[in-house]
């Protein structure tokens, strides 16, 4: 038997690895997460907040020096204490927080006004990408060394949901 073998142009080999290389990349890369809401959830009963709506009534803009970026930044959001009694009727005693990023943390004494939600930073919408789609920070720090990271461990990011822990 006679073999042949058959000689391909350098496009068409190219043109190959290129699809080999977009096909591998949409089967391993995960799918991008889209956050539209949070979830408020209080006992047996879930409320899904649209990220949207949540953005529309962020009432309240400030200017804050932000530690883990080391600069001032312009934060839109509402306070987490009014936000706390419009949901749950009344602040609970602790929080159950769960993040895109799969991180949980349950936290008591969130009767302050100091914090607040945070959905846009300088004017523009907080994303996955940016510790979003919304955050909680401390507006008033004083007494904290901005330095130091660890003095700011209850900032919490990329918040999911919201459960109150009666």
């Amino acid at each position: 038997m006679n073999a042949v073998a058959l000689q391909c142009s350098p496009w068409v080999r190219a043109r190959g690895l290129l699809a080999c290389v977009l096909i591998s990349t949409s089967v391993l890369l995960p799918t991008a997460v889209f956050a539209q809401a949070l979830d408020v959830i209080n006992g047996d009963v879930t409320q899904k907040i649209a990220i949207s709506d949540l953005r529309a009534n962020s009432d309240t803009t400030f200017t804050l020096y932000d530690p883990y970026q080391g600069r001032d930044v312009e934060m839109q959001g509402v306070a987490f204490q009014d936000f706390l009694i419009d949901q749950f009727g009344e602040v609970p005693p602790a929080l159950h927080f769960t993040a895109w990023d799969d991180y949980e943390v349950t936290l008591e004494g969130w009767d302050d006004p100091t914090w607040y939600l945070i959905t846009s930073e300088d004017g523009a919408p907080l994303t996955i990408r940016t510790r979003g789609p919304v955050r909680l920070v401390e507006r008033d720090y004083s007494g904290r060394d901005v330095a130091n990271l660890r003095d700011f461990n209850d900032w919490i990011w990329m918040i999911r949901s919201i459960e109150a822990k009666w």
